[in-house]
């Protein structure tokens, strides 16, 4: 977690990772009621992974399919 935090700004992590982590939040709030903290939890991050990676397939994040790099760079 503080690798990917140090390696991309907070508007970069907001912009992409927010969407994804507000539905993943409802859904655990309203559905997930297993009794254990730590099984909620776990639920969660799973959720969250899901749905960025559903986002990430579908294009449903920002300047998600294009590229990062300028022209011309290798």
């Amino acid at each position: 977690m503080y690798e990917l935090l140090q390696s991309r700004s907070l508007r970069h992590i907001m912009i992409r990772q927010m969407p994804a982590f507000l539905i993943a939040f409802v859904v655990a709030e309203r559905f997930y009621k297993l009794g254990s903290f730590a099984l909620e939890c776990v639920a969660f991050l799973a959720t969250w992974w899901v749905v960025d990676a559903l986002f990430h397939l579908f294009g449903g994040r920002t300047g998600a399919g294009k590229s990062q790099r300028p022209e011309g760079s290798t």
